[in-house]
């Protein structure tokens, strides 16, 4: 992965070195209200179709998938860095282009989705892919369905860092 994306992902250009660190670092496990009322709506009582929007977590399939639900996981920061979706721009640069990205991407039949777990997702995301996104969430999620969406309080930016989330129990998830 080039520098500047450790950067993106990471909060500072570390080396290799320093990912490897931070890989094997210890994981902190905090409460979250948002995630008890997720939990409360997905509950056990009949399977649900859930999408994640973060990189794959085993620790969630396992968790969702054990009680019943159908897991869909689409990592859509990841997806946007891939050159396919790369058009040239009116001043001859290239830049992502949403309506290629889209054609791969969060591609569900209108309320296809019970519930989706956005994590932080949209704050890393390029702007020209948030509002397709949201579109596209929009019209995938049943009627009364439900979104657990994480937003920093301050700008995300290239110095955020970056987390994957991993559900621990009803309320409680390790980051």
């Amino acid at each position: 992965m080039a520098p500047d994306l450790l950067k993106f992902f990471r909060g500072s250009a570390a080396s290799p070195q320093a990912a490897s660190a931070a890989k094997g670092a210890a994981r902190t496990q905090r409460s979250s209200s948002g995630l008890k009322e997720f939990s409360k709506s997905i509950g056990p009582e009949s399977p649900k179709v859930i999408l994640d929007l973060g990189p794959t977590s085993p620790t969630n399939l396992m968790r969702l998938t054990g009680m019943g639900h159908k897991v869909y996981n689409e990592d859509l920061l990841m997806g946007s860095l891939d050159s396919r979706y790369q058009v040239k721009g009116a001043d001859g640069r290239l830049e992502l282009s949403p309506t290629e990205f889209f054609k791969d991407s969060l591609v569900f039949e209108e309320g296809a989705l019970d519930a989706v777990l956005a994590w932080d997702v949209p704050d890393y995301l390029p702007e020209s892919l948030v509002k397709p996104m949201v579109d596209r969430l929009h019209r995938a999620l049943k009627p009364g369905g439900v979104l657990l969406g994480f937003f920093h309080t301050r700008e995300a930016g290239p110095e955020a860092p970056y987390h994957r989330y991993h559900i621990t129990g009803s309320e409680t998830l390790n980051i």
